[in-house]
């Protein structure tokens, strides 16, 4: 053998082998092997999308809805499910006293011989709209309340934390009594909507709050006050779309709380009167014996409204919280 040593290599099946040390070199292969792939799914996912697929398996979910879209269907065209006299709902006749159903009447007459349908129908408008805008002005004010003592912090949170704790403590009805009563002479929707909604968001602060102390740890949320981006834009663009999950579920179910409201304060006598459920509930009361028919309806009103409207935030809310659903 010379003192070079000569290198045998075989291509055979791929083996490369060397005679320097006797080492052996491992076949190279082309082959490609996929190690822990991640398989996306061809579903789009995040929370509403998880939320709809969940509510729409839901039976529950289906009836709460027609009942509200019927609600709502009735208090913009009560016209549509009855034909009242010229005077409207308030037309009575004191011969029609507690009379029973009628042709046309299916419901019959109230102790001041209203008719029962007509009434419950229209008051639907009445009990509809001032709990809707009672319901928008406490959610607009405790949206804004909890917002900005969450997102800025230091002494604005002490001074509005304190602010919303005072109106936590003044039970909304009783403020709005008193109010009503003060303004006895300005009595319209809007006024007792405000009496409502203006005491009944110190909760919806909390919560918004709450909710906001969360959001804005977040990356974007860093990385938007990073880019220069002022603290209020990114507040109103970044933190307050990704907080509101909660407050739409507050609010369904405090439109229901509020119709409660203004049924209340009708039947103590300081609310709208006229056409309301409340109001008639408390005129039936005193014929509950001899007639206790009109004292059912306008109270079976009140009862299913305010359970669609409390059922649907209920189902939001189980819906929009993945604990619940990974529990079902």
């Amino acid at each position: 053998m010379s003192s070079n040593a000569s290198h045998v290599s075989s291509a055979d099946n791929g083996h490369v082998s060397s005679a320097d040390n006797g080492h052996f070199v491992a076949p190279v292969r082309s082959e490609q092997v996929v190690v822990d792939a991640v398989r996306l799914g061809d579903k789009k996912s995040n929370l509403w999308l998880d939320a709809w697929r969940d509510l729409r398996k839901r039976p529950l979910f289906w009836l709460s809805v027609l009942m509200c879209l019927a609600i709502v269907i009735t208090s913009l065209w009560p016209s549509l499910f009855t034909s009242v006299p010229p005077a409207g709902p308030g037309a009575c006749d004191l011969a029609n006293s507690n009379g029973g159903p009628a042709s046309g009447h299916p419901l019959g007459y109230t102790f001041q011989g209203c008719d029962v349908w007509s009434r419950l129908v229209y008051g639907t408008r009445v009990s509809l709209a001032v709990g809707l805008m009672a319901t928008i002005i406490g959610t607009v004010i405790g949206v804004i309340m909890g917002a900005l003592a969450a997102f800025y912090g230091g002494w604005l949170d002490s001074l509005l934390s304190r602010v919303g704790d005072v109106f936590f403590t003044i039970p909304y009805i009783v403020a709005a009594i008193v109010v009503m009563t003060v303004l006895k002479d300005y009595r319209n929707e809007f006024v007792l909507a405000l009496a409502i909604g203006g005491f009944a968001w110190s909760s919806t602060a909390r919560i918004v709050r709450a909710e906001v102390l969360r959001v804005k740890q977040a990356d974007f949320v860093m990385a938007s006050i990073a880019l220069g981006v002022s603290r209020f834009k990114t507040l109103v663009v970044h933190v307050l779309p990704n907080a509101l999950a909660p407050v739409i579920v507050v609010a369904t179910i405090g439109l229901g709380q509020a119709i409660v409201a203004e049924a209340t304060l009708s039947f103590l006598g300081v609310g709208l009167g006229g056409v309301s459920w409340g109001a008639d509930i408390s005129q039936a009361q005193t014929s509950i014996r001899t007639s206790p028919m009109a004292l059912f309806w306008p109270s079976l009103a009140l009862t299913l409204t305010v359970l669609a409207f409390v059922t649907l935030g209920e189902l939001l809310r189980d819906a929009l919280d993945p604990k619940s659903r990974a529990q079902r």
